[in-house]
């Protein structure tokens, strides 16, 4: 472990001290900084392969250590919690050592490679003295939690049906650049664009439905890589009587870019981008718009949340077993 600035001396649970294991491009703006901001935080360590790239990271965002060697991070004492960024493949590998080595987890999405790997992770954290959370964080973000106030209230009326249109061409900058597309490659990834953005989407429904009764989906490749979906179309039945239908396509001509929800209601119905910051809700007596500003980094406010989970002054903003829905979800609207 290379050290920089001297670390403070803390009690074990006063405070967390993160370390990042895969400081890569999502950490880099959406959630990194996010760890130093955040009361009862701090950022104690980052690592990457690419020890050059882990040692410039830390530099820039003047965090104490950093290294090439995850096994630094997590044996390193001071270290109570580790974010895993890494890509899915090495989600399982690097939570199981994380909880047998007596750390709290805030795991990226998607939480596995397979709903299989999910399971592992899943019964890893029941029997860990440690806790997990799963970093869907849209959960937490200002829009969202409109949208689930405005459901909860009633304002459209009873639910009655979702629909999802995610139409996006392969080089939309919704779908994160990388030096290496490993996204594409589900041996890596799990499944292409599918299995790095639907998350998201399918997640939210679950957050704001509740439990799922049944699932139908149908998905192909159309464009010369045959390994991933790239389109992906399905309906799920929540055990409350909700509907939704998704059509996801990743190789869409730019003239039919589209990104949408819709949440129907028996009293009007309401409409939100999962990538925008406004949501607009029509009723009987007209159109209400509701305008918001993400934080700079958007995972700020799920961290905030999960430090204090991890202190015990919140509940778990994401459970595994969440992920786990999410990632058998997945699977059987993309047919694996």
């Amino acid at each position: 472990m290379k050290k920089g600035d001297r670390i403070d001396h803390l009690p074990f649970m006063e405070k967390i001290n993160w370390g990042i294991i895969g400081c890569g491009d999502v950490a880099e703006i959406k959630s990194g900084p996010a760890f130093q901001k955040v009361k009862n935080s701090t950022l104690l360590a980052v690592m990457r392969r690419n020890g050059g790239k882990a040692r410039d990271f830390a530099l820039r965002h003047n965090v104490p250590m950093w290294s090439d060697n995850a096994d630094d991070l997590l044996h390193h004492k001071q270290i109570n919690a580790l974010y895993i960024s890494t890509p899915p493949s090495t989600h399982l590998e690097y939570t199981l050592k994380a909880l047998e080595a007596g750390k709290h987890v805030y795991l990226e999405k998607p939480m596995a490679i397979d709903s299989g790997e999910a399971k592992q992770i899943c019964h890893a954290a029941e029997q860990s003295s440690c806790k997990l959370t799963v970093a869907h964080y849209r959960r937490k973000l200002p829009a969202f939690l409109k949208v689930r106030e405005l459901l909860g209230r009633g304002a459209i009326g009873n639910i009655i049906f979702a629909d999802i249109q995610i139409l996006l061409p392969g080089n939309s900058d919704i779908i994160a650049d990388t030096e290496e597309n490993w996204r594409l490659e589900p041996s890596i990834s799990g499944g292409g664009y599918f299995y790095d953005l639907a998350p998201h989407q399918i997640d939210l429904m679950y957050h704001y439905f509740g439990k799922i009764s049944n699932v139908r989906g149908f998905s192909t490749s159309a464009t010369e890589n045959p390994l991933v979906e790239d389109i992906v179309n399905g309906i799920i039945a929540f055990e409350s009587g909700v509907q939704f239908r998704g059509l996801w396509n990743f190789g869409a001509s730019p003239l039919n870019k589209k990104e949408e929800c819709i949440i129907y209601g028996s009293r009007g119905r309401i409409h939100f981008s999962f990538y925008g910051e406004s949501v607009t809700m029509y009723t009987p007596g007209g159109s209400d718009s509701f305008t918001f500003t993400n934080p700079t980094h958007v995972q700020q406010p799920m961290i905030e949340t999960t430090v204090n989970y991890f202190l015990g002054k919140d509940e778990n903003p994401c459970p595994a077993s969440d992920g786990l829905v999410v990632m058998e979800v997945m699977e059987q609207l993309s047919n694996r």
